[in-house]
């Protein structure tokens, strides 16, 4: 490795080499674990003798700066921060042992094989402009293979000229949102608290609206607070579950075309519904008036950070600019890995054999849960909304049980929702868990809500 010291002949040859690498080491230009060169390569790019070298890095081994051992050469040593915290205040931190917390796919399912297969024919087809600064609004080549599969797999009109990849989902809300300039959106209560945090410092002003058992009530959007936007996710609403009911699908389509106003729409677990084929989105219906969401979050992994927008003719522009002006675009190479898996229809595959998957946990879930406690939103999906009378109590069983679950109390909008009447539940996700400890993290579930 190249190593660049500062130090003068004046103040000694041997100590000023000693106090050049003590300083890089302690202003972190060496960092934990470096590779220092061997004292012969250093003392002939320095000009001293490599008996100074082996002398300053002895003395620096035994203040514990650097680190020798036989045959491993000399490193940098990790040195604690001055305002670390000390071992007890870690150790007073609880590791669940079993994690149902919901918002996260199974990510052992990863197609680890057909992914590397998909991204060496990419970079081996791949022009060699796809290696330089590329369009904001994405890879041509992944938004016709994404025009293809929304249009078949979610019933989305989805021409390429009209789609924008993104690195998920919360960068298409901010840019959405920054393209309303300032305007109120309303969002789904109860809902995601951090979906809401990011359209307040994107600008938005996030009024709420309610859901019930058919979907959000979209008779709260025509009252005295005019939105110019609504939020949803008519798949698998967040956290209660239900699908958006057929009529409130036409009147929610209705109040945009009647208001000119905007839905957007999160895909939220669309290709995930078990009991019948995968309901449609509502892009279909209006497609001039809603913005459309979807990533490989959940599909395939939030690692990959890729996501797309499908956009009625009238905000591509000014997106695709809202874009450019805040990453310039999305990385190239994993667009054109995810195309080649698309068109290569391996990522059908994939989905199919995770909803398989997903569909048996579903049903040891509800196996677990049916006798006992009233669960919702079992028909799609990657959780289950299990109701319960007391949230804090049940919370402070599941801790102690080292069990980590989710709760419905904190997607209210209201702080005080819960103490105020509000339903209660636990938000349980059976995507995480591993198989292997699956099931022992249901008989935990199961006993935390006997009260055991």
């Amino acid at each position: 490795m190249d190593l660049h010291l500062e130090f003068t002949v004046g103040e000694g040859r041997r100590g000023g080499l000693e106090r050049a690498l003590r300083d890089a080491v302690r202003d972190g230009r060496l960092t934990p674990g470096a590779l220092l060169p061997a004292t012969r390569r250093l003392a002939e790019e320095l000009g001293v003798s490599r008996g100074t070298v082996k002398a300053a890095y002895d003395q620096l081994v035994a203040e514990g700066y650097l680190t020798a051992r036989q045959g491993a050469g000399t490193q940098v040593a990790a040195l604690p921060s001055a305002d670390a915290e000390p071992p007890e205040a870690h150790a007073r931190v609880r590791v669940p042992r079993f994690d149902l917390r919901p918002g996260s796919p199974d990510v052992a399912t990863f197609p680890a094989d057909a992914w590397l297969r998909a991204l060496r024919r990419a970079i081996a087809t791949a022009p060699s402009p796809a290696y330089d600064y590329g369009d904001p609004r994405g890879r041509i080549e992944l938004r016709t293979a994404l025009s293809d599969y929304l249009g078949r797999a979610r019933g989305v009109l989805a021409p390429p000229e009209r789609i924008v990849i993104t690195s998920g989902y919360v960068q298409g809300l901010a840019l959405l949102t920054r393209v309303l300039d300032g305007a109120s959106i309303a969002m789904e209560d109860p809902g995601l608290p951090f979906h809401r945090e990011v359209v307040r410092r994107a600008g938005g002003r996030v009024v709420p609206v309610g859901v019930d058992e058919r979907g959000v009530r979209v008779e709260e959007l025509t009252g005295p607070r005019e939105v110019a936007a609504v939020v949803v996710t008519p798949a698998h609403q967040y956290p209660t579950g239900v699908t958006l009911h057929p009529e409130r699908r036409r009147a929610l389509t209705d109040w945009a075309r009647a208001r000119d106003g905007l839905i957007v729409e999160d895909d939220y677990d669309g290709e995930f519904r078990y009991d019948r084929q995968p309901v449609g989105a509502l892009q279909g219906m209006a497609p001039g008036h809603v913005a459309y969401i979807g990533t490989a979050s959940k599909t395939l992994g939030p690692a990959l950070r890729l996501g797309w927008m499908v956009l009625p003719p009238h905000l591509v522009d000014a997106v695709a600019d809202a874009k450019l002006h805040s990453d310039h675009h999305t990385e190239t190479i994993g667009q054109l890995a995810l195309a080649e898996l698309i068109t290569s229809h391996a990522y059908d595959r994939h989905v199919r054999a995770c909803r398989l998957r997903y569909r048996r946990r579903r049903d040891r879930l509800v196996d677990l849960l049916g006798a006992r406690s009233k669960v919702r939103g079992i028909a799609a999906g990657l959780h289950a909304l299990v109701e319960v009378a007391d949230e804090a109590e049940v919370l402070a069983r599941a801790e102690e049980a080292g069990l980590a679950v989710g709760c419905l109390g904190e997607h209210w909008h209201e702080p005080g929702a819960v103490a105020a009447g509000r339903a209660q539940g636990l938000v349980v996700g059976y995507g995480t868990p591993r198989e292997r400890v699956y099931e022992e993290a249901l008989a935990v579930l199961g006993r935390v809500l006997e009260g055991g």
